[in-house]
């Protein structure tokens, strides 16, 4: 069995990093293709005439932009194997040091979200798998249904202007003074967060309300009925167990679905995360700040992928027969 495990962890792995060059030389193309790079930029923020070719020469050989792309490419994959993230071009500063204070507040928009969406989406797809066709459900798979069927950025321009503007509980805008953390204004995460929570919540509802239907049609719960188990008890430790690991892939694309979420709630309620200052770097064609923070969120989701399939392989001895036969 250890052998099988130690299999399937190394193709997974393997094929992770597979996935992550993939991005890294994906992202470094596309930069590649656009029609302005970090000296153009920084010029023209200087004002003035038009700079000289001269001028531009100048500058992007004294940030490197005048090497071969794949002698560039090279240079960062090497630095980024060794855990440098290089240097921005934009502030000449190191690009962990500008991701560092960013990052921990997208950190604590994301934490919030997924300890609130986790046991959220099991509870009530508990609640209303439990009782097919009831009100209960009804309500809960109407809800569910209607907030997925609204791009973020709707469902955010709605809680601003209800809760926001016309009911005045809460800030329209996450703004957080220079240096602040954001837990010293936590009434900054609650729209942002709610946001997250009506974008992400719903198919995951879906899928446990599904599976807990399923189970409750099984023999083996017809067998634990007639043995007296009902109620509570009935579906805590007989349904949640099969039902929560059929849900155990929804709820991590879920949590993978928070990083492209969160760049638009940050957008929407300018809230001061790494989106913010990923959006700056490439209006300002920061290649290796752009570059790193693809990378390294890309491993993020890889990563959450990954603990997903563990998770499920622990829950589910159907998953683990199929890994252990191979």
């Amino acid at each position: 069995m250890s052998r099988a495990l130690t299999r399937w962890a190394l193709r997974r792995l393997g094929t992770a990093a597979v996935v992550l060059a993939a991005v890294a030389v994906l992202v470094f193309v596309l930069f590649e293709t656009l029609d302005s790079d970090a000296a153009t930029v920084l010029l023209a923020r200087q004002g003035g005439a038009e700079p000289s070719r001269e001028q531009l020469a100048a500058l992007r050989a004294e940030l490197g932009l005048d090497r071969p792309a794949p002698v560039r490419f090279a240079d960062w994959a090497v630095r980024f194997a060794h855990g440098d993230l290089g240097t921005s071009l934009l502030s000449g500063r190191p690009v962990a040091d500008v991701l560092l204070g960013r990052l921990a507040n997208s950190a604590a928009l994301a934490l919030v979200t997924a300890v609130l969406l986790v046991p959220l989406a099991i509870g009530l797809g508990l609640v209303a798998g439990a009782r097919p066709g009831s009100r209960t459900d009804r309500a809960i798979s109407m809800g569910a249904l209607t907030a997925e069927s609204l791009p973020p950025f709707v469902s955010g321009v709605v809680l601003i202007a209800t809760v926001a503007l016309t009911l005045r509980l809460l800030p329209a805008v996450s703004l957080l003074p220079t240096g602040a953390s954001v837990w010293s204004r936590p009434e900054i995460l609650v729209l942002p967060v709610l946001c997250l929570l009506a974008a992400l919540a719903p198919h995951p509802v879906r899928m446990v309300r599904a599976q807990t239907a399923q189970v409750l049609a099984a023999p083996y719960i017809r067998t634990a009925r007639l043995n007296g188990v009902r109620g509570p008890r009935l579906l805590l430790r007989h349904v949640a167990p099969n039902a929560i690991s059929a849900a155990v892939h929804p709820l991590a694309g879920a949590l993978v679905g928070l990083i492209g979420g969160i760049a638009v709630v940050e957008t929407l309620f300018v809230y001061p995360g790494v989106s913010q200052e990923l959006l700056r770097a490439v209006a300002g064609r920061d290649f290796p700040f752009v570059q790193s923070a693809a990378v390294l969120l890309a491993a993020t989701g890889i990563g959450l992928y990954l603990i997903a399939d563990l998770v499920t392989m622990l829950t589910s001895p159907r998953a683990r027969d199929l890994v252990l036969e191979r």
